[in-house]
């Protein structure tokens, strides 16, 4: 079924699902949203499975001229929706019909947004993805941001009988002071006092901030004397918190596969989201964390998750 068309397309407007696994030795990155929650609550808002294909919207968002009937939300990002000129509210599912004009408008916090249609955005798998990858040219439509003019489908679905909404307290808020849970390693036995800094000092995101990686502004994070400078190549993961020549950290996110730096630190999963909601000038201040912790939280998130689906099904 036609969904909509493009009539302005943002500035950086891709498709994408929960990530392409098991390709990285091809050097074929992840990709997918990088805001999990928000990505996989505006699935559930209109009746989709959590991880179905959907758009993910970066600091601007599209004009979109709607084909057919569908059910629709909008997660993430604090950001301005409009339905024929009439303002919408975030993170609550509404309908359209043919002919509508939704307006996704600039963030005012936070960095990204998700848009899920009912039936999920129709374009091909590619290694078991529909998920954008912009740098190989791959996934989503056609492999590329989606521009004016670009027609996309969604897939056949019933729509809640109800508009659904996220409870309040379940919403993130999007600061520009950000704490972030890291643990040490893997190569933390090549610092000394650069664990000090990383974990004690706050840093700055840079202009050069985009789906590979965040690279931060603030105090050197120097390696131990007599430490190499650089290591033999190997896979990298979302997370890893690298520190090249130059001694300012680079949060690794999902485009990445391979890389020769030293990682002092690694963010752990439940906190990439608010590493993804981060705008250049925001600051970030690592806190450390034991791997036990790190599992529980992920144990609190997917708990978390369970009960928003049970709540927006009983809605």
């Amino acid at each position: 079924m036609k969904a909509f068309s493009v009539l302005t397309p943002g500035s950086y407007t891709t498709i994408q699902d929960q990530g392409r696994y098991g390709y990285q030795q091809m050097g074929v990155p992840i990709s997918g949203a990088l805001d999990t929650f928000a990505f996989q609550a505006a699935n559930l808002l209109v009746g989709n499975h959590k991880n179905t294909a959907a758009i993910e919207i970066t600091v601007m968002g599209p004009r979109l001229e709607m084909a057919g009937e569908a059910g629709v939300a909008v997660t993430g990002a604090e950001i301005g929706i409009t339905l024929n000129d009439q303002p919408v509210e975030g993170w609550k599912s509404f309908r359209v019909k043919p002919g509508d004009i939704l307006d996704v408008q600039q963030v005012k916090a936070g960095c990204r947004a998700y848009l899920a249609l009912s039936g999920g955005i129709d374009v091909p798998e590619v290694m078991g993805s529909r998920s954008t990858y912009v740098g190989g040219k791959i996934g989503g439509y056609h492999g590329r941001v989606l521009k004016a003019g670009d027609v996309i489908k969604c897939g056949e679905a019933e729509h809640p009988a109800r508009a659904r909404e996220i409870p309040s307290d379940m919403i993130p808020d999007y600061p520009a002071e950000i704490a972030i849970r890291a643990i040490p390693g893997p190569q933390d036995d090549f610092f000394r006092e650069g664990l000090d800094i990383i974990f004690q000092s706050d840093f700055m995101v840079s202009t050069k901030a985009d789906r590979m990686g965040y690279r931060l502004q603030g105090p050197k994070v120097e390696l131990r004397k007599g430490a190499p400078k650089s290591i033999i190549s190997e896979p990298t993961m979302p997370g890893g918190v690298q520190i090249p020549a130059d001694e300012q950290p680079i949060i690794l996110l999902v485009e990445q596969t391979v890389g020769g730096y030293t990682k002092i630190v690694t963010v752990i999963s439940v906190d990439l989201p608010k590493v993804a909601q981060a705008t250049p000038g925001d600051t970030i201040r690592f806190k450390k964390v034991s791997l036990e912790t790190a599992h529980s939280l992920y144990q609190k998130q997917l708990k978390k998750m369970q009960d928003l689906e049970e709540i927006l099904a009983r809605q």
